[in-house]
């Protein structure tokens, strides 16, 4: 099986580059500048030239607080390019997995979101992130969308590793305590995508495989219940670690506006396709760790 990846630096593309071997498969990541999403005019051929069984957009404008002075460019990229992603996928006749975000939710339910419910996204993140769920379903009948949330890996940048940097300066950390959601490892999400593409391949008649699906970390959490968590796991493996203390989304403004509820039901996708990812503690743990040893390594250097 071998999958063209969009994008080369994000969390995702990089875990499906990692995580290829296990599964069998080979991940082969196209990103700028051979393939740019704010420049649509050569990324079908782009993606032809590489050739492959499945395409996964893995890229996205991911600066949700930028978003909101720069509009255009993140609907040019999440919204126009998704697009034209799928569209090259039908032309190549492979199934497209695009990933997609928690942020299309207002947060205002009282129940974590399931796929059909009423989408209404508080920012130009979200709003972006929308029209490129709604350009790839409109481009490419062969397509599954997956909405995830509040992702972490040992790459890039994430939440993780700015609370790990800020933990090294700082005794006290306040955390937002009144947003919830699912912390989830991109490692799992990128062994999901392999479980998901196997299936669509090896049952392409199988229509119920298709469509839109949720797929974070099994369990909730709030943001100073996640920097909790990751500073005991510090702590245990000899990193910095702080105390943490929950304020509210109020006390820490900011350009964009978070939903207060990120909590995805991810029951279908585990119905139909059999993938569901392990619980966020689980996968936090070997995270945290693997982290705490890259930056003992660097120090030694």
């Amino acid at each position: 099986m071998r999958i063209i990846v969009v994008g080369k630096e994000g969390q995702v593309a990089r875990a499906l580059a990692e995580r290829a071997r296990a599964h069998g498969a080979q991940a082969v990541l196209v990103g700028r500048p051979k393939l740019d999403l704010a420049d649509p005019s050569g990324i079908e051929d782009a993606l032809i030239d590489t050739g492959g069984d499945v395409i996964v957009n893995a890229a996205a404008y991911t600066a949700v607080d930028q978003a909101e002075s720069d509009r255009e460019l993140a609907e040019a990229i999440n919204g126009i390019g998704a697009g034209v992603v799928a569209g090259a996928a039908t032309a190549m006749n492979v199934p497209i997995i695009h990933l997609s975000t928690d942020y299309v939710f207002d947060g205002t339910a009282d129940r974590p979101y399931r796929e059909d419910d009423p989408v209404s996204p508080l920012g130009a993140y979200g709003a972006s992130k929308l029209l490129g769920e709604e350009a790839v379903a409109a481009e490419a009948e062969n397509h599954v969308i997956l909405r995830t949330a509040w992702v972490y890996s040992p790459f890039g940048k994430n939440f993780v590793k700015t609370m790990l940097r800020l933990a090294a300066d700082r005794d006290e950390l306040g955390v937002v305590g009144d947003q919830f959601g699912s912390p989830t490892s991109a490692l799992d999400i990128a062994d999901g995508i392999f479980a998901v593409s196997r299936n669509l391949l090896e049952r392409p008649e199988d229509g119920s495989l298709r469509g839109l699906f949720h797929m974070t970390g099994t369990g909730f959490a709030s943001w100073s219940d996640f920097a909790a968590e990751i500073f005991a796991l510090s702590a245990r493996f000899g990193g910095p670690s702080a105390r943490v203390r929950p304020i509210a989304t109020a006390d820490y403004p900011t350009p964009a506006k978070r939903p207060a509820n990120s909590r995805l039901d991810c029951t279908k996708l585990k119905d139909v396709h059999g993938v569901e990812l392990p619980p966020w503690r689980n996968s936090l743990e070997p995270c945290v760790k693997r982290l705490i040893e890259e930056a003992r390594k660097e120090v030694l250097r």
